[in-house]
């Protein structure tokens, strides 16, 4: 937890990227007609705004607080606030964000989703815990959930994480059973100058 927490309050967010992602835009058709969809890890993402002006119930889950505050801050946003357990819900229009442990937001507080972005969790976790994590998603999942899926891929050594590498064949591992397609790769942009990284957008289909 003190890792992120420092990040955020140092400003060291490259993660944040100030504008709705471009994989989300292209692919949005993977999300499309879902009435709720979940964000987990979000930050103080733009897309966020941008699903709920398509018509969402948008949820996200933040570890970090002071970025949920800064969401709603930028945005000229009142949230309503009310501790739910280790959670704390800021909500206001269709958007809701939990600021706490994404573990702790299990489907009894937060509900269950038709669909899931994720741009930013998946890649910030260390490979012990990822099992774990794709398991709480599928709990947060009902019956044929979608998840649009971005990840991050680089030859094991080329960099340390966050964010960490993970392949088609991991991400495969850790949804067995799922209906899994690439749907696009791109040079990644923080780095586009380096072939050895690259953006990966999946549609998954549980």
């Amino acid at each position: 937890m003190g890792f992120w927490e420092d990040r955020w309050a140092e400003n060291k967010i490259g993660f944040h990227e100030g504008k709705p992602n471009s994989f989300l835009e292209a692919h949005h058709a993977v999300l499309a007609g879902a009435p709720r969809v979940l964000v987990p890890l979000c930050g103080k993402a733009e897309d966020l705004s941008w699903l709920a002006e398509r018509g969402h119930k948008v949820v996200g889950v933040e570890l970090v607080e002071d970025a949920v505050r800064a969401f709603f801050a930028e945005h000229q946003l009142e949230p309503v606030i009310t501790v739910r357990g280790a959670l704390v819900e800021y909500e206001a229009g269709a958007i809701t964000i939990y600021a706490g442990d994404v573990f702790a937001a299990t489907s009894d507080v937060i509900g269950q989703f038709d669909a899931v972005y994720d741009r930013a969790a998946l890649v910030a976790l260390p490979p012990d815990v990822r099992p774990r994590y794709a398991e709480h998603v599928r709990s947060l999942c009902l019956a044929n959930a979608r998840i649009l899926q971005i990840c991050f891929e680089y030859p094991e050594g080329h960099r340390e994480g966050p964010p960490f590498s993970v392949s088609e064949y991991e991400l495969r591992h850790l949804y067995p059973g799922a209906k899994i397609t690439l749907l696009e790769t791109r040079p990644d942009y923080r780095a586009p100058d380096d072939p050895l990284l690259k953006d990966n957008c999946y549609s998954l289909g549980l």
